[in-house]
């Protein structure tokens, strides 16, 4: 099965209703400003693995933005893969990535609230650059690695710290990580083509419009050929399947005083040339 050609991509409902993706690959800037009210070429299909899939001569006004999937099988996700936050958090970094998973309902939207149960406390933001499985993959090499992946995103592993400590956790990340809507992505998929080197973005992530994580991927220790070599090492990655690469120094878990989300918080993540 091949998958989409595409630029940059963005799932939304448009004013009729209906549910579409539509091509923003001429807009540099990605925001939720940018996008609303904006009219866009659509698609032929729902399905970004359709054979028919195709640009159509159709535009549609994007009303809503919604998450760029409509569902995954699975989130991976990579711990400690910054430099800086290894330093910030006092971890060694072993010969292998730190993995662990988030269940297909911790997937959200971009600008979706996010509702917490109430035993969530210590609540933490995590800025990853992102990327999205486009064909099932199983014991890729570092060579062939990137050649499987659909596009690039923006996430946020929103996290309750509270569970993630260890005489809750057994040392399992997945506890404090795994509720519902904890995985926000979007707003649009990047393609390979477009994107570049992930290697060499800016990130930025704010809290209430305050700087709180700034970084550029060059301060991964693991590369993505790397994790997927790692992730798909006897274990086939289904296509659509998710993966958090691993967030930077600044998360509120190590400020000091520890500066933990409240309710009502705006936090907006941003990494060149996505969104």
């Amino acid at each position: 099965m091949t998958t989409a050609s595409f630029g940059r991509l963005v799932r939304f409902r448009a004013k009729n209703g209906t549910i579409y993706y539509g091509e923003v690959e001429s807009q540099e800037l990605i925001t939720k400003e940018s996008l609303a009210g904006a009219e866009v070429t659509v698609y032929n299909g729902l399905s970004l693995w359709d054979e028919s899939w195709k640009i159509t001569s159709e535009r549609q006004i994007i009303k809503e933005v919604l998450c760029p999937l409509d569902s995954t099988p699975i989130i991976h996700c990579i711990g400690v893969n910054y430099r800086k936050h290894a330093a910030e958090s006092n971890l060694t970094v072993g010969p292998n990535t730190v993995a662990f998973i988030k269940p297909a309902d911790t997937l959200a939207g971009p600008f979706e609230d996010i509702h917490v149960n109430s035993e969530c406390t210590w609540m933490d933001y995590e800025a990853e650059l992102s990327f999205i499985i486009g064909r099932d993959c199983k014991n890729a090499t570092t060579e062939n690695a990137l050649d499987y992946i659909l596009g690039y995103t923006v996430g946020n592993d929103v996290s309750s710290r509270y569970w993630q400590m260890p005489e809750r956790s057994g040392h399992q990340h997945g506890a404090a990580k795994g509720f519902d809507k904890f995985a926000p992505i979007g707003p649009v998929i990047v393609s390979p083509r477009i994107l570049g080197d992930p290697h060499n973005l800016g990130m930025t992530t704010k809290v209430n419009g305050v700087v709180r994580q700034q970084t550029n991927t060059d301060d991964m220790i693991f590369q993505i050929p790397s994790i997927i070599q790692h992730l798909s090492r006897g274990t086939t990655l289904r296509r659509g399947t998710v993966v958090m690469t691993g967030t930077p120094s600044g998360v509120a878990a190590f400020m000091k005083p520890q500066a933990w989300l409240n309710n009502g918080d705006v936090v907006e993540v941003e990494i060149d040339s996505i969104g």
